[in-house]
């Protein structure tokens, strides 16, 4: 990101404000980030934090069905929301001269989401039907059934879609208990970007948030992941022709030392990426397992990821075999892939271009102010400023030793849960 300088401020009602002018386009991004995700979910209300979010771009008491888009769209902006495991949130980019709008939007439906009820119903049935889109990809199956293995004991084990049986089980209450529980100013980060002044911006935010009470502080997750002392294997039988191999290994949080390290060894074995949910696919055809697994013929494609989360996450490595090769050669090579890493140092050759391609990564999705109040507001979920100030540091700070260090710790086969996904009649 550039080194504009962010203003930081707390409202009376614990209402998180981070600001970054930026004044070479006549735009301006404004998110705002809710700490819950289905890491603050129970068994019974799965999925619960994702449908909230559908409901609130059903309406609030300013903004009935259809306003937000139609005023949005007028004015020539974009609009999204997302929840994932750590957050929900909410973003608008707009022309500077109409940004004032977002703040509008946002503050209305912070409190006053109308959560109709036959709205809710419709929606039940709208996630029921990405539930069972998502339930018919090979890859999703094999994600959920691995990642249920690997943990436990923390809610990360849950997708954040939910379990089927509490889709159809919650209703409206279930809905807006959650929704008033976790949406107040104490439990949000406002971040925006772009053509404003700082000054102006935060009397705004005032004048549309500081009048919105506090809420009681939502409950805390106290749940930790106990370490895995052996390999854990699941095995998934489909209907699909392709098998997939799928390997994760538990990661640590992002404010934790090994975080960067891991990122840029995940660089070297798989290509350099965004951080997930947001990154795509590694093109990196020079990493080694697209050199080990692809160009050798064995696999059709290889991902792997490191992501930025509050609590120890995952670490993952997905394969899909190529017709007539086998699993078991694929994890084979993986295994090798992975004892080299932990084995051999790898040159500083290998290293620097790791390190600059994964710079180069988050340079790249820091370049529109609607990236950058993302980053803005993802960072103080997951970590704070600091962490996103020194993150180009961090990356450039990763040695030899680091690298050998968390292949060790992370790659164990001790720390891993593996995931075959067997087409029906054979394997693979």
């Amino acid at each position: 990101m550039g080194k504009s300088k962010v203003k930081e401020e707390k409202l009376s009602n614990g209402l998180t404000v981070l600001l970054k002018e930026q004044h070479a386009a006549p735009v301006a991004s404004f998110w705002i980030w809710y700490r819950v995700g289905s890491r603050n979910e129970v068994p019974g209300n799965t999925g619960v934090s994702h449908w909230v979010e559908h409901m609130l771009f059903k309406g609030s008491r300013k903004f009935p069905r259809g306003a937000m888009d139609k005023a949005v769209s007028k004015h020539g902006g974009v609009y999204n929301g997302m929840t994932w495991i750590d957050w929900t949130t909410y973003y608008e980019t707009l022309p500077s001269e109409h940004i004032e709008l977002s703040l509008q939007i946002e503050s209305d439906r912070m409190t006053n989401a109308l959560f109709d009820p036959e709205e809710t119903e419709t929606e039940r049935g709208v996630i029921i039907s990405e539930m069972e889109g998502n339930e018919n990809e090979p890859e999703y199956q094999l994600y959920q059934e691995t990642t249920g293995v690997a943990f436990r004991v923390h809610p990360y084990r849950q997708m954040v879609i939910g379990y089927r049986e509490d889709l159809l089980n919650m209703g409206r209450e279930d809905l807006y208990r959650h929704y008033k529980t976790f949406y107040a100013p104490n439990n949000a980060i406002v971040a925006a970007v772009g053509d404003f002044e700082t000054g102006e911006m935060l009397d705004k935010i005032e004048e549309y948030f500081g009048n919105i009470p506090a809420a009681p502080e939502p409950p805390s997750l106290h749940l930790t992941e106990p370490p895995q002392r052996g390999e854990k294997r699941v095995v998934v039988e489909g209907n699909e022709e392709t098998a997939y191999l799928l390997a994760l290994y538990h990661a640590p949080r992002a404010t934790d030392q090994d975080f960067f390290p891991l990122v840029v060894a995940d660089a070297i074995i798989g290509g350099a990426k965004g951080l997930p949910p947001f990154g795509g696919s590694s093109g990196n055809r020079s990493s080694r397992l697209y050199q080990a697994l692809v160009a050798s013929g064995i696999a059709a494609a290889v991902r792997s990821s490191v992501a930025a989360t509050v609590d120890p996450y995952l670490a993952s490595v997905e394969v899909t075999i190529r017709r007539g090769r086998s699993l078991e050669e694929a994890e084979k090579i993986l295994d090798a892939v992975i004892q080299r890493l932990q084995e051999e140092p790898v040159s500083r050759e290998e290293l620097n271009k790791a390190i600059k391609q994964s710079r180069a990564q988050f340079v790249y999705a820091s370049e529109s102010v609607t990236h950058q109040a993302l980053w803005l507001g993802f960072s103080e979920v997951v970590a704070d400023q600091e962490w996103l100030n020194s993150f180009l540091d961090r990356l450039s700070s990763v040695t030899t030793d680091d690298i050998m260090r968390v292949a060790r710790k992370y790659y164990a086969r001790r720390n891993r849960t593996i995931g075959w996904y067997v087409p029906q009649g054979g394997k693979g």
